[in-house]
């Protein structure tokens, strides 16, 4: 698949990269929030804003046992569910936020973590879906998108080649015809030395299929960098303010920082371009400054061409410098005053 296309919008590598702004969490349990959100991601540029739909009780299960704790990272001290209780976006948001989203004219879908999440999605009309890192592995939940008939791009953060082979395959053998992959390291935040970027276009050449980035670096260079290795989309996490105390918000941009992701993955993929040796257009007026063979001394008509007679200097209006050895012992047909360029009309034999 060399291109995917969502919501009218075609991408991959023959079109400038989608950037994707995901909301997750940074609402902070605020829908005005989450609506600002919407707006900035907009105004930035960004083609889409993301969410992520599930509840607490479709994605974990309300238990203080170890297996449900989480003891290192941002989220160190809470169990699974009160994470999630604290990130979650209500699902009777979604609708409004639909709404929104489309009323500022930015594309709008979700990240399902359940069948119902599918499903209540779908009653909303959303254009595509995205899987999480996390749920690369669920195999039926990844199917059950497939059969909505909708573009879906899956997060690979964690997943071996094998692991991301098998995702690739459920979600094609169910009927997905529309499929990206985003490379990813599901760490909050990730360093960069983590991403290992060159990755991109093995997974491009191996699995063939458009290709991504989800990342969580704290600036923009791991995902600018990854467009020049062939990345056709890019998320982010975004914020209106990194210091805003909610889950996502230390790894997330700000709004000027998504304005600059949007302009210069544009730019980096314009820069890209194709394999040229030609002259460029911006080259064409500099060509007079090129060095070229110039007379620094007069000649008389017939008088031999000899090596102290011409010198290669700038500007370009001489033949060029390569033709020295073959107009020494050449004679002039006219007389030439010293800094003359060196013409065929000047030489008795033409070059």
């Amino acid at each position: 698949m060399k291109e995917i296309s969502i919501n009218g919008r075609v991408i991959g590598p023959s079109h400038a990269p989608y950037i994707i702004a995901e909301l997750s969490a940074n609402h902070n349990g605020k829908i005005e929030t989450a609506m600002r959100i919407i707006e900035e991601a907009a105004k930035a540029g960004a083609d889409a804003i993301k969410l992520q739909t599930y509840r607490p009780d479709t994605i974990t299960l309300d238990s203080d046992l170890p297996d449900f704790q989480i003891t290192e990272g941002l989220w160190k001290g809470r169990t699974l569910y009160e994470l999630y209780e604290w990130a979650h976006t209500p699902w009777e948001w979604h609708q409004p936020l639909f709404e929104h989203a489309r009323k500022f004219g930015i594309t709008i879908f979700s990240s399902p973590f359940d069948t119902t999440a599918v499903d209540l999605l779908e009653e909303l009309g959303a254009p595509a879906y995205k899987i999480a890192s996390f749920e690369a592995v669920d195999l039926p939940l990844i199917e059950y998108v497939a059969r909505t008939g909708k573009p879906m791009i899956i997060s690979t953060g964690m997943a071996d080649a094998e692991e991301i082979q098998e995702a690739i395959d459920a979600a094609l053998g169910a009927g997905c015809e529309q499929l990206a992959i985003l490379h990813c390291v599901s760490g909050y935040p990730a360093p960069p030395e983590d991403y290992n970027l060159r990755t991109i276009p093995d997974m491009v050449e191996r699995f063939g299929l458009v290709t991504g980035l989800s990342d969580h670096t704290i600036d923009n260079t791991t995902a600018i960098t990854s467009v020049a290795l062939g990345a056709s989309l890019v998320e982010k996490h975004f914020t209106l303010d990194r210091n805003g105390g909610g889950p996502d918000d230390s790894f997330s941009l700000e709004p000027a920082e998504l304005a600059a992701l949007c302009r210069d993955a544009k730019t980096a993929w314009q820069a890209l371009g194709k394999v040229d040796y030609g002259r460029k257009s911006s080259e064409q007026g500099n060509v007079k400054f090129r060095r070229s063979l110039y007379f620094v001394k007069d000649l008389k008509a017939g008088e031999i061409i000899t090596e102290d007679a011409v010198r290669s200097v700038r500007p370009g209006y001489g033949l060029p410098p390569s033709h020295f050895k073959n107009i020494l012992g050449k004679k002039v047909t006219k007389d030439v005053f010293a800094y003359t360029a060196v013409n065929n009309n000047l030489i008795e034999t033409c070059l």
